[in-house]
């Protein structure tokens, strides 16, 4: 990074992981935390891989099977929150985001990119979460109508990067990204 002290340098560095993640499946920023609130108001954490980042559009997507706990949360509250940690650049990039969820013919492009072995990843029988007899008692059939696409809109983007002296920046949408340092 060519100078660690300029916020939008900063902000710079963090995107690049950020693409990075969407093209290279050993990034780290591959698999971010992914957290929502349920509707009875518990927190909700889990894996999930970033399909596309746009900074023209402030954008992540994400894409899910509609039937699984995360789309009842964003159901009830439409925001959730990425957590990235990236070991070998020490920076934790955490994301605030709106979320809106895109079915059917909407998103028609997407499913069309998905490789006929990662279908089955959306149709699971029974849904998601449901107690089973074992741990097998489950079908992983290719449902197209349970592919979902999670568009999130960034609001906020906390950046702290682990050194000989911590750094931290906070960075919001509503002021087209401008950036100020925060005490770690």
């Amino acid at each position: 990074m060519s100078d660690p002290n300029d916020l939008p340098t900063f902000l710079d560095y963090a995107w690049r992981h950020l693409i990075r993640g969407v093209a290279d499946g050993r990034s780290p920023a591959r698999y971010p935390t992914f957290a929502t609130v349920a509707a009875d108001g518990t927190p909700e954490a889990r894996t999930v891989t970033l399909r596309a980042a746009s900074r023209p559009q402030s954008t992540l997507e994400v894409h899910t099977d509609i039937a699984t706990a995360k789309v009842v949360a964003l159901k009830h509250s439409p925001k959730a929150a990425f957590l990235f940690w990236l070991p070998r650049a020490n920076l934790q990039i955490r994301i605030t985001t709106t979320v809106d969820i895109q079915t059917g013919s909407a998103v028609d492009g997407q499913w069309d990119r998905i490789p006929l072995a990662s279908r089955v990843s959306y149709g699971t029988e029974p849904t998601p979460g449901t107690v089973i007899s074992d741990a097998y008692a489950y079908e992983k059939p290719s449902e197209r109508e349970r592919f979902g696409v999670l568009t999130c809109k960034m609001l906020h983007i906390d950046l702290v990067q682990l050194g000989e002296r911590h750094r931290r920046a906070g960075y919001n949408f509503k002021n087209d990204w401008v950036g100020e340092w925060l005490a770690p």
